[in-house]
């Protein structure tokens, strides 16, 4: 059926990615409005095809672009995706210095195209350990990405969530000593806005690829009541057709934030 509907074969490949259709068999009411990615299994991919791990980064990197297309086409309204990690700096680092630069090449080459439909970019995460170079290329692409109106598409990049939650903390404590504002002014909505998401919904949807079963530090405080969407495929194997069957079962889950089923 999801074939059916975006018109796309396998792994979003080059002649097909330009068909993917905004339409799903899901009510608007029903959608998603902000879906996070754990996007996890680049190396695992590259091992099974007997390939090296920059390898399995690149197909990732494929994928990336296929959805991020296809999220703006269903008409998800935030997109946010876990690139690297806080902890990812462990890696050897060739690894590392891989990753960063093809964020740096992905950014430099897609930028047009996700200007060219609407989308506007953001990073979210510490700034603190990249380079000059990157740094800039983050900055102009937030720059002139930011007067689109149509998806948000987050990137978290040297991103942790309990450390997202340590500097918004430290900031309201300042502002809190200075007497800006006081203890009983800081609610849920207060906090939210001090996040590196500040103004997005809540996180609906969450999905890891690749089979494990863990948050791994992402998006704690945003995805408190998120439907979360486990799949065994690999990153680089990941398509809009299966993102489109996580939203199907999004779509069919009882949302019931703590209260009771309504129909029982």
């Amino acid at each position: 059926m999801w074939r059916k509907i975006f018109g796309v074969g396998k792994r979003g490949t080059a002649d097909t990615e330009e068909n993917l259709s905004p339409h799903l068999a899901v009510d608007r009411e029903s959608m998603p409005r902000h879906i996070a990615i754990v996007m996890d299994g680049n190396g695992r991919w590259a091992k099974a095809q007997g390939r090296s791990r920059s390898a399995g980064h690149e197909a990732g990197a494929h994928t990336l672009k296929s959805i991020v297309r296809a999220a703006s086409n269903m008409g998800i309204e935030v997109l946010t995706v876990y690139a690297f990690s806080t902890e990812n700096w462990k890696r050897p680092h060739r690894e590392v210095d891989f990753l960063l630069n093809l964020f740096d090449s992905f950014l430099e080459q897609e930028i047009a195209e996700i200007h060219a439909q609407n989308v506007r970019m953001r990073f979210l995460g510490r700034r603190d350990r990249f380079t000059d170079r990157f740094l800039r290329r983050m900055e102009d692409t937030e720059e002139r990405t930011g007067p689109n109106t149509g998806m948000r598409f987050n990137l978290a990049a040297n991103y942790g969530s309990q450390d997202e939650i340590l500097r918004a903390v430290r900031s309201v404590a300042v502002r809190v000593a200075a007497g800006e504002i006081t203890p009983e002014e800081i609610d849920e909505t207060f906090f939210s806005n001090v996040l590196d998401t500040a103004g997005d919904p809540p996180v609906d949807l969450f999905i890891r690829t690749s089979g494990d079963l863990r948050l791994s530090n992402f998006l704690l405080w945003q995805s408190a009541y998120a439907e979360l969407y486990f799949t065994e495929t690999h990153w680089p194997d990941f398509t809009p057709e299966e993102l489109a069957r996580a939203i199907e079962e999004f779509a069919g889950r009882s949302r019931r934030f703590g209260g009771l089923d309504p129909e029982k």
